[in-house]
């Protein structure tokens, strides 16, 4: 397969390759299967876990704001281990590693570990751009290695770790996209053909009708196969109840305002202290008090899943290392298994089990926009449902779910998001208009520095420091493209 620079012309590679990375992504047949090792005829239960890793990239603290040379928060961190909570940077540094010891470890012992991560393209870029080359090369051995790549799956992520209900729509098509160019270019295309599940930056789920039909479209077109949801941000088609059982497969069902309809499969991650549960490897002993269901005639395994920052807290830092070895010790090969979730679907795909045999869910607050609009007929008239809706009752909202159902990523946030619209309508009208293509340098130069403005960070503190961070990345984008395209 075709090899990809992780750089071009000083600009990480996001984009300009879409054959190559599409042909990649549209790969069919068990990936995981056939090199599983499980004895899946003895599995009762089975758990998966996730670790998601991310830094934002932030203008130097040291020089002046509108000027300042893009960096790693991870390199000002280290620079500056005397700010705060700085003096985590080197133990953060080996967190982004750690796994690349840990895999061959058990592996050596006979054990059969198993994985899933998730690095945001900006954590990516900055370990890269600040040299650090042990991680990669760890992070390679269990990614490529066919000794240990059975036992560690990627996820997709979007490259500059945006929240999916608030960015803009054709912009989180471009993260998408822009993460797996760069994840083929760092770590091999065959790899990225391995890549089937997405995990949504903070957990962020649309749940307005034509914006999350659009995401599932994005994922679907981009070769993902299935998604990574947190419990509360979705409900029951047939009556926006609360799920059933938790610990299955679900079909999630998009549907837009002119009636057109979408599904993947969802993976739910339950409610929960996240780092705690993980550091503890709580998903194994909940998944040791559960058996196996039926499903479509089928017996098959029940499956816990949950994701949680893989370098934040001194839980993640410090109890989960002994934790996730002596869990992995005790259970490799035995009727509570680890697995990872695409080898877990490839199983239920070889018992003849399809996505249609899922139980249906839908984005919060979905049902109740439905009975008022059955015979869907345009964006207009779903937005005179979600007025009236949002006018009868305070908790309607189309702001999307998250981690925690007590943030929003649209209120409150007008200083950030409309400095980025604007970027972002500047950014498209100046691509079409002159007709560029996205292998163009100056198309690439423009998307990093779009893609870097619309990260989570930048909305997550509503105002301050990282809000005119934020907004100085949409002046410079504008800028770029003004200049360049002069």
């Amino acid at each position: 397969m075709t090899n990809l620079p992780s750089y071009v012309d000083g600009v990480p590679n996001l984009c300009g390759s879409e054959d190559v990375i599409a042909a990649a992504t549209s790969r069919h047949g068990p990936i995981f299967l056939p090199e599983s090792g499980i004895d899946w005829t003895s599995v009762k239960s089975a758990y998966a876990i996730a670790l998601h890793m991310h830094q934002p990239l932030i203008p130097d603290p040291d020089e002046d704001l509108p000027r300042a040379r893009i960096i790693s928060n991870l390199q000002y961190m280290m620079e500056h281990q005397n700010v705060g909570d700085n003096h985590n940077a080197p133990v953060f540094h080996w967190c982004y590693k750690r796994m690349g010891e840990f895999i061959p470890q058990l592996v050596a012992e006979g054990k059969r570990p198993r994985v899933m991560l998730d690095y945001s393209g900006t954590l990516l870029h900055g370990l890269h751009d600040m040299g650090l080359s042990d991680v990669f090369e760890n992070l390679r051995t269990i990614t490529c290695d066919p000794r240990y790549r059975s036992c560690v799956e990627w996820l997709g992520s979007a490259w500059g770790h945006p929240v999916a209900p608030s960015t803009p729509v054709p912009d989180y098509r471009l993260h998408v996209r822009a993460w797996q160019h760069f994840f083929a270019a760092l770590f091999g295309v065959e790899a990225l053909g391995r890549v089937k599940g997405f995990s949504p930056a903070e957990m962020a789920l649309p749940n307005h009708p034509d914006v999350f039909y659009e995401f599932v479209r994005t994922l679907k077109d981009c070769g993902y196969r299935w998604v990574m949801v947190q419990e509360h941000t979705v409900e029951r088609v047939e009556d926006g109840g609360p799920l059933a059982y938790r610990h299955q497969p679900h079909r999630l069902i998009a549907r837009n305002s002119r009636g057109e309809t979408l599904a993947i499969t969802a993976i739910i991650k339950t409610q929960g202290s996240d780092t705690k549960l993980i550091g503890q490897m709580q998903p194994y002993y909940e998944a040791l008090g559960l058996g196996r269901l039926e499903r479509a005639g089928r017996s098959i395994p029940s499956l816990v899943s949950q994701i949680a920052d893989g370098e934040n807290g001194g839980v993640m830092m410090n109890e989960f290392p002994p934790k996730y070895l002596a869990v992995m010790r005790e259970s490799s090969g035995t009727p509570t298994s680890p697995v990872n979730v695409t080898e877990y679907l490839e199983y239920l795909d070889s018992l003849g089990l399809r996505e249609e045999d899922f139980p249906a869910v839908q984005p919060i607050f979905q049902r109740r926009i439905w009975e008022r609009f059955p015979d869907p007929i345009g964006p207009e008239a779903l937005a005179a449902v979600i007025e009236q809706l949002t006018r009868e009752d305070s908790r309607f909202h189309v702001e999307g779910g998250s981690w925690t159902n007590n943030i929003s990523w649209v209120r409150h946030y007008e200083d950030v998001l409309a400095p980025m619209e604007a970027a972002s309508a500047r950014f498209h009208e100046t691509a079409r208009q002159h007709g560029v293509s996205p292998s163009d340098p100056r198309y690439r130069k423009a998307l990093y520095h779009l893609l870097t403005s619309q990260t989570s960070c930048y909305r997550y503190w509503g105002a301050g420091l990282w809000s005119d961070r934020g907004r100085a990345l949409c002046r410079r984008t504008t800028d770029i493209l003004t200049h360049d395209f002069a």
